[in-house]
């Protein structure tokens, strides 16, 4: 394997975060207000806390609904939030004193998970917000103000062997050092205590975890945060000045890596049987680069993350791959054998005798020197996010070994983490996933008026789906609707006209690449033609069959090779977008019908071809989807018109209603239901079948 072009020699340097307070914004703002434009300020800077990641919390004079009482309320970041994006009703109000009098049924660290019940009692103003289990550390301490963050060149210094040293050399006695200990009652007890037997103190670091610190004011808070992140990445960074992170570099980037992943990620999908299939998302930033292109990444992969806010999304490790054996699927189907033996291996040494059932063996984090890091999870969202996670594990390794040896969490304390009672109850609420979730779509055609609903109808239901139109900008604008509606994380598209080999190839590369691999083609990028047949020109007939035949061809083609490799998780599905006109004659439009029919005729051929892989091909005939269509705003329009003696306006709608059995008109989104059921599993047992969306057309009858 070619690898070159390597990174810099001197490594990555921590970012400095920027002070964001501005007190124009800040006026006149209540203490409730100014806590969330704090977290807000806090949330928003990757280089202070991770999504979802920390929590802040202040101590506010409320009146009581019930009493009329001035009580003490402490407002916390409840449990599931992100501090970036959250607003008021993401904050757990509680009363300060009866969470203070909780102390009283605390008999030791065997109680944090019964302290966690005791919470809910707590609530002020019957708040709906669930308290984290993070609260203990900011009610037991005595100061109005709290934060609690996990930045990059904090946790650094936290895993490392030099970090205590590090952290007395930084700010001397005004930021202790507090061992490892899983968040919850005990760990809050501990704060507490080293905080009243140090009052000079202004926070404490916490070995693996993060760092929690306190002021006076909102504003002092916010300060001091920025303020240890800053001087933590300066005292960082002046040591890895000094020379290359991770042991020098010893592979380079691979100048085809892009391409290496889009082939490997759907071989390594197919492999990861499951419950559910598993969406990919890809990455080769500068920072990962370096890291599997180490010297010393072997070692330090295979050491696991520290922080439980990375662990909890990236598994015990990542799997690592050999960039010499890419191409041999025996390899890669042994790699993840070894690695789901592995972990099981490691649920047995670790597991309680009331732990939950061993989840799912898979790894999250892949990683190729030359190539990047892959992540694979069960929607687009949740891979990217552990991506990001694993991203800051690196960061966290560069850090922790300029200062010293980097050191994982201890394994019983990474599956206690993992397997963690009062996390299992919360995957146990979560509502089931939609129908389509962890499932990968292609659509041709996607900015026409049907595969713009066809796409719709997927991304409502769960599915992520890659838009492939010859239309670069009005794709592009499909696809900013859509992310609006769904999300950025579900919804990509590429420029690709379907008679072109080369862009077909790309189309579904790029597929690969974005998603991980492939699980239904919705085929329906066409054109439309009318003209009687001594009117009909090569250059006509060739058009149509270029795009009706040739292009749904070449799109089944290069999407084959991805739907095969689900066989062994439940196959995929391939619809055909085809038209009445390739059952029924048509007059004037022999080009377009017979290219149509021909299309059809592919698509029984391939549900043949598929059956001993589970791909269903199926074929929906669409009549007179003139609204919404792109195809029926151009000369088509007025070539059936012609065709049929009538104005080419609402007369030729009315002429079509009017003609079909039902007298109704047929909708975009009339084919995109039909699509969507030949696609889901409601149809899983059903392959080489038309169905008709035309209101009714006797002569389209197929039997």
């Amino acid at each position: 394997m070619n690898m070159h072009a390597s990174l810099a020699e001197v490594a990555i340097p921590f970012a400095i975060p920027v002070n964001r307070w501005d007190e124009q914004v800040a006026a006149n703002k209540s203490e409730a207000e100014l806590l969330l434009y704090r977290s807000n300020l806090l949330g928003a800077d990757l280089t202070v806390t991770n999504f979802g990641g920390g929590n802040t919390s202040a101590k506010v004079d409320e009146r009581d609904p019930l009493t009329g009482d001035q009580v003490e309320v402490l407002w916390v970041k409840g449990s599931g939030g992100d501090i970036g994006s959250m607003g008021m009703d993401g904050f757990a109000t509680l009363y300060q004193e009866k969470l203070l009098a909780l102390e009283s049924h605390y008999e030791g660290e065997g109680d944090d998970d019964k302290m966690v019940g005791f919470l809910p009692h707590c609530t002020f103003n019957l708040n709906g917000r669930a308290a984290s289990i993070d609260t203990p550390l900011h009610s037991l301490l005595p100061y109005k103000h709290i934060d609690h963050v996990h930045p990059d060149a904090i946790i650094a210094l936290a895993a490392s062997s030099g970090g205590e040293a590090a952290t007395k050399e930084l700010w001397g006695d005004e930021i202790g050092w507090l061992p490892w200990k899983r968040p919850g009652f005990t760990l809050g007890v501990q704060i507490r205590d080293f905080a009243l037997a140090n009052p000079q103190a202004k926070g404490a670091m916490l070995a693996g975890h993060g760092i929690i610190c306190w002021a006076d004011t909102a504003k002092e808070c916010y300060d001091q945060t920025v303020k240890l992140i800053t001087e933590a990445a300066d005292y960082l960074n002046s040591r890895l000045a000094s020379g290359p992170a991770f042991g020098g570099p010893k592979v380079g980037p691979h100048e085809d890596r892009h391409q290496l992943a889009a082939d490997l990620m759907p071989r390594l999908r197919a492999l990861m049987v499951g419950d559910r299939r598993k969406v990919g998302h890809y990455s080769d930033d500068d920072a990962t680069l370096e890291f599997v292109g180490g010297a010393e990444f072997e070692r330090l992969a295979a050491l696991g993350t520290s922080c439980p806010d990375h662990f909890l999304r990236t598994k015990i490790a990542p799997l690592a791959l050999d960039p010499a054996k890419l191409d041999d699927d025996a390899y890669l189907e042994q790699s993840i054998t070894d690695y789901r033996a592995m972990y099981a291996a490691y649920y047995e040494r670790c597991k309680r005798h009331n732990s939950p059932a061993m989840r799912d063996a898979n790894p999250v984090v892949v990683l190729v020197p030359g190539v990047g890091r892959m992540t694979f999870a069960k929607d687009k969202a949740t891979a990217r996010i552990a991506g990001e996670f694993y991203l800051n594990a690196i960061n966290v390794m560069r850090g922790a070994e300029a200062i010293g040896d980097y050191i994982a969490l201890d394994e019983q304390e990474a599956f206690d983490i993992e397997y963690w009672l009062l996390e299992e109850a919360k995957l146990q609420r979560m509502p089931a996933p939609k129908e389509m979730v962890g499932k990968i779509a292609l659509v041709t055609g996607g900015a026409g008026g049907i595969g713009a609903a066809v796409a719709e109808r997927m991304l409502r239901e769960g599915a992520c789906v890659m838009l492939a139109d010859r239309d670069e900008k009005a794709v592009k604008e499909i696809e900013a609707g859509l992310s609006e509606a769904f999300s950025k994380d579900v919804v990509r598209s590429v420029t690709c006209d379907v008679t072109d080999e080369a862009q077909v190839a790309s189309a579904l590369s790029a597929c690969a690449l974005e998603f991980g691999g492939l699980d239904i083609l919705v085929a329906n990028a066409g054109i439309a033609s009318s003209a009687p047949i001594s009117e009909t020109t090569i250059e006509l007939w060739n058009k149509n069959f270029d795009v009706l035949a040739q292009g749904y061809f070449l799109t089944a083609k290069y999407a084959w090779p991805l739907l095969q490799g689900m066989a062994d998780q439940g196959g995929s599905s391939v619809v055909f977008v085809g038209s009445k006109n390739a059952v029924a004659a048509a007059k004037n439009a022999s080009a377009y019908a017979s290219a149509k029919a021909a299309a059809n005729h592919l698509a029984r051929c391939l549900a043949l071809e598929g059956a001993d892989n589970g791909i269903r091909v199926n074929i929906v005939n669409p009549d007179a989807v003139i609204k919404g269509s792109r195809i029926w705003d151009g000369d088509w329009r007025q070539e059936r018109a012609g065709a049929h003696g009538i104005d080419s306006g609402d007369e030729l709608e009315e002429h079509y209603r009017q003609r079909s059995m039902l007298k109704r008109s047929v909708l975009p989104q009339d084919i995109a239901e039909a699509a969507y059921w030949l696609a889901s599993e409601a149809s899983a047992k059903s392959t080489g079948n038309m169905i008709n969306v035309d209101a009714g057309n006797a002569q389209a009858f197929t039997r």
